[in-house]
């Protein structure tokens, strides 16, 4: 079977949220992590059935989503969870808002790395809880954190842990989550951990490690995030999970999410479903693919003056440091040249944009040229 990512879809006058922020302009949208691929053929097939069905009402929970959840896990990540340990929801994002507001109270707050995806930094504002953060350090060609800088106080209840990582693209090693698992026991935290990204492995030979799968102590303090909404393209669909294997957490968890957070479309659920049970021939497919793209962009960053990037063993997304430019707004100073990355202040560093590369080959190609003349111009 083979799979056309080189097939170019108009999105500008489209819904699509990354594309109608430069409609009527000259920019390439390289920002929202969504890419421009179209989603694999049976969950466009597991929809129309669905569709063609005609009736919409108030759906069941799940049980052939949760199911094949629990199996796909126990395959690709040796991983072996309980079906009731499952809570299904409309996004990642939601969850980890849940999060902070079920197991933190008013004068308690987060830790968390920096930079980060931005929802982990206002999940803690928009609760009213503290955020403590400690840096994301360079070491040897990787993103890892430096858990010795987080100041504690002794009011933080909830460590938010982003793995793969969202901007750096780092996969843990079994020995670095154990180190932040021996980091929440010492301070004695729960583990909320956000885990998306964990399908779009480029790095051969790395392998992702569910942060609760570690042990017995580990599953029980913690809140696991997934969904397949990155991996296969569909995050308008809306369709995620928290796992939660402590039964009180779980409990707790449900009743703040009660009245608030909806349940699932019954759309998204189909597409969910039909994503993880048939689409990882897309899936393999779709990673030489970003392979290659992001090769691209590594070597083109790191060969122009002022640029430098840690090459991503995850994700579709590159973490880039424009320090080296001396401009005072590194984002806006791109857009003028027709580039639309994600400003890097949202993750918490100013001098740093990120720079989405699951596009086409001729995308990326536009792009990188693009780049090539907004750094001439820059010197």
């Amino acid at each position: 079977m083979t799979f056309d990512f080189d097939q170019g879809i108009d999105r500008r006058h489209s819904d699509s949220l990354k594309w109608h922020k430069y409609r009527d302009s000259d920019v390439l949208p390289l920002w929202v992590a969504d890419t421009d691929f179209r989603s694999p053929a049976c969950v466009i097939e597991a929809i129309q059935k669905r569709v063609a069905h005609g009736v919409f009402g108030y759906g069941a929970p799940p049980a052939g989503l949760i199911n094949t959840l629990v199996s796909r896990l126990a395959t690709r990540y040796q991983w072996h969870i309980q079906p009731e340990w499952v809570v299904v929801l409309p996004g990642v994002v939601s969850g980890l808002n849940l999060a902070v507001r079920a197991f933190t109270e008013a004068g308690q707050g987060t830790v968390a790395p920096t930079p980060i995806y931005p929802p982990f930094r206002s999940a803690a504002r928009l609760a009213n809880r503290t955020q403590v953060n400690f840096p994301m350090q360079h070491v040897e060609n990787r993103w890892l954190p430096d858990l010795d800088a987080a100041e504690l106080n002794g009011n933080a209840r909830l460590l938010m842990l982003c793995n793969p990582h969202n901007p750096g693209g780092t996969v843990y090693t079994r020995a670095e989550l154990e180190t932040q698992l021996a980091f929440a026991q010492q301070h004695d935290l729960l583990v909320c951990s956000d885990e998306i990204h964990c399908d779009l492995l480029l790095t051969p030979g790395i392998t992702h490690i569910p942060f609760a799968s570690l042990n017995d102590d580990a599953a029980q303090r913690s809140i696991t995030l997934l969904s397949p909404s990155k991996t296969f393209n569909i995050a308008g669909l809306g369709a995620s999970v928290a796992i939660i294997p402590n039964a009180a957490l779980r409990k707790r968890f449900s009743q703040v999410r009660e009245g608030i957070v909806p349940s699932v479309d019954i759309l998204a659920l189909v597409a969910a479903e039909a994503a993880w049970r048939d689409g990882d021939p897309w899936l393999e497919a779709q990673l030489t693919y970003l392979r290659a793209n992001r090769d691209a962009l590594c070597a083109t960053i790191n060969s122009l003056p002022g640029l430098q990037m840690v090459c991503p063993e995850a994700t579709y997304l590159g973490w880039i440091d424009a320090s080296g430019l001396n401009l005072a707004n590194p984002t806006h100073y791109f857009e003028t040249h027709g580039l639309g990355f994600s400003p890097g202040r949202d993750f918490g560093n100013d001098q740093f944009v990120r720079f989405n590369f699951g596009c086409t080959r001729a995308t990326l190609d536009e792009a990188l040229m693009r780049l090539h003349r907004a750094v001439e111009a820059c010197h």
